[in-house]
Parts: structure tokens; sequence; C-alpha cells
């Protein structure tokens, strides 16, 4: 399970964090830490719903996170068919949630990395909406800390995440999805 973001702590809290947020929710309610260098990232071990769980933050910034992805996996015997990234999606309204089995990067530049080095768009991912109805992300909207309003909403929307994983962990995919993925009134149709 991999958490995309950027290393450092001027960038925390930032929207493009908002994957490192998650992995560290997850760990804290299982009693883990993700500290452990391992393929340019930090990573935990820790156990959901009765499986064992590799959390990782790849620590290579955001545009090269598929520099540490490959290597961990290659290191995993799980492979990619297995695997999980959460990352911040500028397309979804903020609080969205969108668990999707396979598809695009969608012009996401993490995702890009991750794709193009692990070979496959055969993945899980959890995209996690940031988008505060202020028009493009441009890099210093999300790269700067999340504003007061968001930053109040943040401790229920990071559990709604962490909770949408672990059902995907115990449930299957399937049923995460029927579970989690609600479409917000006037947002477009996606495509796979």
């Amino acid at each position: 399970m991999v958490g995309l973001g950027n290393p450092g702590l001027e960038y925390a809290h930032s929207p493009h964090n908002i994957g490192f947020m998650v992995i560290d929710r997850l760990a804290e309610g299982c009693g883990g830490r993700v500290r452990r260098k391992d393929s340019r990232a930090l990573v935990g071990q820790v156990s959901i719903a009765g499986a064992t769980v590799l959390l990782a933050k790849p620590q290579t910034f955001m545009n090269l996170s598929g520099e540490s992805v490959r290597p961990l996996l290659e290191k995993s015997s799980a492979g990619s068919g297995r695997l999980i990234v959460v990352y911040d999606d500028h397309d979804l309204p903020w609080q969205s949630l969108r668990i999707r089995q396979r598809g695009s990067a969608g012009g996401h530049h993490g995702m890009e990395s991750v794709i193009r080095e692990i070979g496959t768009r055969e993945f899980t991912r959890v995209r996690l909406g940031i988008d505060f109805g202020r028009g493009r992300a441009e890099p210093e909207y999300l790269l700067k800390p999340l504003g007061r309003e968001q930053r109040r909403q943040l401790d229920d929307f990071l559990d709604h995440a962490a909770q949408a994983v672990v059902s995907i962990i115990s449930e299957g995919v399937e049923m995460a999805m029927t579970k989690y993925n609600r479409r917000a009134q006037g947002e477009k149709i996606e495509e796979e």
C-alpha cells in the first residue's frame, strides 16, 4: 500500500500530501509506524483485517514516485495486482473519494511515474478529492498548507479514506467501490 506525497516538513500539510496522511492514519490505527527506510521510501508493516500490509511513503518527491514503488514491488511477492495507491486528485471535489481497479494517470504526475515504472495500469487506486472549487491545480495551490476550513474537516476525511482502504483489504475492491464511491451532485461521469 503506497501513499503519494512529497518529503519534507514544508509539504506535510499540503493537499498534494494527502496520500501520506492516509498512510499515517492507517499506521496509527493499527499501532504501527512508517519509519524504516527501504527503496527510497519510508515503510512500515501492519496487520489490517488479518492481512500483513506494507505501508509505504516514497521519499523521491511526487513526480518520481514510481522509482520507489517499482523496487518495493520487486522485493515483495505480491506483485502489482495487490498494489493499492492512495493519492490526491484535483478533479474530484474536496472530501470525495473514488476507488478504481485500473485506469490512466488522469494527468497526475505521481501516478504517471508509477505506471511508467511498474509497466501496468492494473492496480487499485484510491483517489482523494482536493478541489476546493478554486479552479486549476497550480503547483502553488498543491504545495501550500491546507486552509483553516480544510484542516478542520481533515480528520473525518482521513478516517473515511482509511476505512475505505480497510474495506478494500477485508471485503475486496468491488465491495469497497460499492460502499465508498459516491458521485457528488453535478459531478461529471468519469471514463475508465
